[in-house]
Order: structure tokens, then sequence, then C-alpha cells
């Protein structure tokens, strides 16, 4: 019995699944849907369900399942030269860092390939640190940055702590207002505080001590935190006083999900390193990297850096930046995420906010969206688990594919979504949710 075989259904492949160990679950209460094929923002199970990718699986496939144009530069890079040892140059992984460079601001130079977005921040902070000959690393509590080593514990959520292995990081807040630690009432008072707190940490911490301070530029999972007005120039004019290393996560807002290349040309600040992975090349195949500063290359020049992989600018996932990148570029894909995504989808979520008393927030920018669910408004307590995840299976079940956090819904199509399929998924997402109000 092959893929392809129409003799195949749902579960002979949950009954298979089960030789799987799955990542951050309970092993007996994985319960995974099984899904046989995807076009654009489309899926099928095996026994012929449809399904809408309203999450673009981890917020990933930036440009859709099964884009013609990344498929076929995958087949021939395979049919042309399938792998290479990292030390050899290859033509293609030149290719991909030139495209990225190409979008990148003037200031970077080089592209350092990793296999995801975990080891990109591994090996950036690994970079601050040989060029600061510092060790400490600040990074905010609201953050993740992967599962390896020094990024679970840069990460700030529960996960972090029973795998703090890595050395010498601190945690600092993050602006949030709308759960604010600072008691601000303003997006004004919270950028102001939250400066005033990172300050402080930083003088109780030894600013000679630090490399690096490592920020998602929007933080992903732990709910799209749209930051106020003047905390990241902040935290750059910080930076650069004390000579630390500012690190921008950009795995999951960059290559086009906030309606820019990098979601950091929305606040005219740009670090010294960026890392990002699955969005290049909607993760049709595992790929990460660091873009690194001209300040950062001159220093290794005469430095050996203590980094590499084996798999670090594989030929296949290379083929998959140059195709996904060009594919972008041609079929304007940037400019139509932050059109329609400022114009249609974030306004059709906003409008749901005065409907269902369910709803406590709603922040995005992009095609990058949450929908914060609460018991009540004026508590803003957040929605129970148990909630959480009858939502989760009722959107389910309705064939919406959804990417749900603690109390809420984030809302990542693929960037290519047409505005019907943006307006059903929406309609789903309000069906449900009359249910809890």
């Amino acid at each position: 019995m092959d893929l392809l075989s129409s003799e195949i259904t749902n579960q002979d492949v949950i009954e298979l699944d089960k030789h799987v160990f799955h990542s951050w679950s309970v092993q007996e209460s994985a319960t995974p849907i099984a899904i046989a094929n995807g076009q654009g923002c489309t899926m099928w199970d095996f026994d012929g369900k449809e399904y809408l990718d309203f999450s673009s699986q981890l917020v990933n496939t930036n440009i859709g399942h099964q884009h013609p144009k990344v498929i076929e530069a995958l087949k021939n890079q395979a049919d042309t030269l399938a792998t290479i040892a990292p030390a050899t140059a290859n033509f293609t992984r030149g290719m991909a860092a030139k495209r990225i460079l190409e979008r990148a601001p003037a200031s970077f130079k080089k592209v350092f390939f990793t296999n995801a977005g975990a080891d990109a921040n591994e090996n950036a902070i690994r970079m601050a640190r040989q060029f600061t000959g510092r060790d400490k690393v600040l990074s905010a509590y609201r953050s993740y940055h992967g599962n390896t080593g020094s990024a679970i514990a840069a990460t700030g959520d529960f996960r972090r702590v029973p795998n703090e292995y890595s050395r010498g990081h601190v945690h600092f807040f993050n602006p949030y207002l709308y759960r604010t630690e600072f008691n601000s009432t303003s997006e004004h008072e919270e950028c102001e505080r939250a400066l005033a707190h990172l300050k402080r940490v930083i003088e109780c911490e030894g600013p000679n001590s630090i490399a690096a301070i490592i920020l998602e530029t929007i933080p992903g999972t732990a709910g799209f935190l749209l930051p106020p007005e003047g905390y990241l120039q902040g935290v750059r004019d910080i930076a650069t006083q004390h000579g630390i290393q500012l690190i921008f996560d950009e795995v999951m807002v960059g290559f086009g999900r906030t309606g820019k290349w990098f979601a950091f040309e929305h606040f005219n600040v740009t670090p010294d390193l960026v890392t990002f992975a699955k969005g290049v090349n909607s993760g049709y195949v595992p790929v990460g990297g660091v873009i690194v500063s001209e300040a950062i290359c001159e220093f290794f020049k005469s430095e050996f850096f203590m980094g590499g992989l084996t798999y670090s600018g594989h030929p296949l996932a290379m083929s998959t930046i140059v195709a996904a990148i060009d594919a972008m570029e041609e079929e304007g894909i940037i400019h139509y995420a932050d059109e329609i995504g400022n114009s249609l989808l974030g306004p059709s979520l906003m409008a749901l906010y005065d409907q269902r008393s369910v709803i406590g927030n709603i922040r995005g920018k992009g095609m990058f969206w949450a929908v914060e669910l609460v018991e009540d408004k004026s508590t803003k307590e957040p929605l129970s688990n148990a909630k959480m995840g009858l939502i989760k299976q009722k959107l389910t079940e309705r064939g919406l594919l959804t990417f749900i956090v603690n109390n809420r819904i984030h809302v990542t199509p693929p960037l290519i979504i047409k505005p019907n399929e943006i307006k059903h998924g929406v309609a789903i997402i309000d069906e449900v949710l009359a249910e809890f109000d």
C-alpha cells in the first residue's frame, strides 16, 4: 500500500502514527488528524474531508501548499545534486544567501544556514558571545525561541523551566498592554515603563556582562504582542549604549507574514543579527539561518567561528528558498498579504469583538492575528483550557485548521488566501464562538 493508494484511510494513518513519539504532548492524549494532501490553502484527509488551513500549519506555509514553482525547484535540485558537505561551495546555497541579503538592510553581509529556527537562535547567541567576549543573554518572559539548549533557556514560557541547562540567561518583561505588568493605562506608558524595567535589569546584571538581547520582533507563540511605538527603537538604543548585540528572532514573522519581508521594517529598527526559518521557504524542507551584520562578519574574518552543522546550506533546502522568494516576488505575495490582511482579515476579526462576549482582545498585522478569549471581558480571566479544547475540536469538525495556544486562536492563513476563504474561515470562528457566549 503506497501513499497514492485509494485504499488508505484516516484510521490506517492514525494507527501507524502510534509508533511516533509526539512533541510537546502527553503521549496518550495525542489525537492527530490524518492529512493526505493539500493545495493552496486547502487540505484533504484520506477519507476526502476538506479543511481550510487557517494557521499555515505552525505559521510557516506562507506561499501555501504544493506551490508548483517550489516543488519543481526541489525536484530539479534532487536530480542535480541531492546533498553536499557545507565546506563545499554549492551554487544553490550561494543563490539562496544572495536572495535573502538582497531583501535585508545593507548592514548585513552574510547568511549562516541552519536546519531550523532553534539552531538559528543557538548560533546567533554563539556569534554574539564570541563577538563581545561576554556571556549573559537577555530575553523576554513572553517569548518562544526553540527547544534546543540555549534557545529553550532563552524562551520565557513554562517549557523553559524543566530544560534550563544552558548558562547565563536572564529574563525581563516585554510590553503587553492588555495584561500589563507595569500598571499602564496607555501604549505610551507601557512603552516607557517596559524600557525603564529593561534598563534596571541591565543595571542589576551588569551591562559589561551581557552579550545579547534576543527578542521576537513581534512575539508569536506568546500571543502576537505588537510592540508599542518606540519600544524596539528604545531597546536598540539601550543595546547600542552598552555594546550589547541585538538579535531579532523573525522565525515566525519573517518573509511576508506581517506584510513586509521582515517584521522589523514596520518599526524602522535594524538589529545586529536576524534569525529566520520556516517562512523563508514555507517549511517545504527544514531550514533556518542567521543573517549576519558587517561588523560581526569582519570580526570572524580572523577569528575561528565555534559553530557548524552537517546540513548547513543543504542543497535541497536551498533550492526551495530560491524558488519561494522568487515566487513571492513575481506574484506580489508580500504586498498582497499586507493589503488583504489589513483590509479584510484584520477588520473581519475585529468586527466580532462587539458581537461575542467571549472575545477579550484582538490584535495583529498583515496575516498575523490573535483572538484572545476570556471568561469575562471586565476581569479578563482567560478562557479555561477545557473550553479552549472544545473550541479547537469544534473548529476542526467544521473543517477549519487552527493554531490554538492557551486562551488564544492564532489566525495565520497562507499569505495567498483568497477573500472568500477569509470570509469562510472567520464565519466558522464566529459560529463556534457563538456557542460560548
